[in-house]
């Protein structure tokens, strides 16, 4: 269960984030209306919500998942892929301080995003990606080890993050799509599988007993709840954008 989350309101430099994206530049306002009912739909989900204010100097801080993981023995600050972002590390730390006694730092040439890292129990699957490569996967992997958790490494082919196309959500249950549905490494768990024109709606969140799914993908939402899940929907447009997804936005703990 969590308890907590940590989300950092977008800033209306937003539209000169990092993108791969072919839909246009994201609308700041609608931006903002579709991160308070993502914030509402993690209180309602039972977390504290501590809400960081905008970073203008950071365009794509509102991600805020990407520089820090956060387990349950330790926190890990990370060093972004994008050099753009490797700064933010230095604000989300001065905030976990408060929430974490252990905290511990990845440092070049190591690169990690943490959307690359999807925990599992207490392993945790990290994503060689164009953001995480395998120093800086070598050195979560370290200190994992050290606190009691494990980790192992899936290579990438397609997707910006490994939470891209997977989604853990508990009892053994796995959100996958694309070039994830024949990976070796998930063949153990039970695959819920996203088509790919949904492909974006793999990217959600269990809290709770509940997913957060990005709204507009029916047949993901589906498959989704006939497995035994309640969903709660999430205007996401202005997050694809920047090719963020339900999972960027917060950290949760």
């Amino acid at each position: 269960m969590f308890t907590d989350a940590i989300v950092r309101t977008p800033c209306k430099n937003i539209i000169n984030g990092i993108t791969t994206s072919n839909e246009g530049e994201p609308d700041y306002i609608k931006a903002i209306n579709q991160h308070k009912l993502y914030i509402n739909a993690l209180k309602f989900c039972g977390l504290e919500v501590t809400v960081l204010p905008e970073k203008d100097n950071y365009p794509d801080s509102t991600f805020v998942e990407d520089v820090a993981l956060l387990t349950p023995n330790c926190a890990i600050i990370t060093n972004p892929g994008a050099p753009s972002r490797q700064k933010e590390t230095n604000s989300i730390k001065m905030v976990i301080v408060d929430f974490y006694d252990t905290i511990k730092v990845i440092k070049s040439p190591g690169t990690v995003d943490a959307g690359d890292i999807m925990m599992v129990g207490s392993h945790y699957y990290i994503g060689l990606s164009k953001r995480t490569n395998s120093a800086g996967a070598n050195q979560i992997i370290k200190i994992l080890n050290k606190y009691d958790m494990t980790g192992s490494t899936v290579p990438l082919s397609n997707m910006i993050h490994l939470k891209s196309g997977v989604a853990y959500l508990e009892n053994n249950n796995l959100v996958v799509t694309g070039e994830f549905i024949n990976k070796p490494e998930f063949k153990k768990f039970n695959l819920i599988k996203i088509d790919d024109d949904e492909s974006y709606a793999a990217n959600c969140v269990w809290i709770n007993d509940y997913v957060l799914v990005a709204k507009g993908y029916p047949k993901a939402k589906k498959s989704i709840e006939q497995a035994g899940y309640k969903t709660i929907e999430l205007g996401m447009s202005e997050f694809r954008k920047l090719d963020g997804g339900i999972s960027c936005l917060s950290l949760r703990f």
